[in-house]
């Protein structure tokens, strides 16, 4: 099972919808939620947090070459633009 971490600013109500938005769109391309985690938290962290999971999506800037977990970018998901490209971007680095 593969562990995602949905970091936003403060880690509520942002990060809520990013996971949503996420769970949504990874049903629409028929992977369960059974082959998946989700764990959530602010952007601050991240760092302490990152290496239990599998990869990293924020809502916020993040830059940080202390972890080695893969970082996404999850803007998108709350725009809804570009939302594809990061379903793709998901879905290839966990192998789902």
């Amino acid at each position: 099972m593969k562990k995602i971490l949905v970091a936003c600013g403060a880690g509520v109500v942002t990060s809520t919808s990013a996971m949503n938005k996420l769970q949504e769109e990874l049903a629409n391309r028929g992977i369960s939620a059974a082959e998946y985690t989700l764990g959530q938290s602010s952007v601050a962290q991240v760092e302490s947090l990152a290496n239990d999971y599998d990869l990293v999506i924020t809502t916020t800037q993040y830059d940080n070459e202390a972890i080695n977990t893969p970082v996404i970018n999850g803007l998108p998901l709350l725009t809804n633009i570009g939302v594809e490209n990061i379903i793709d971007e998901v879905v290839n680095k966990l192998g789902l």
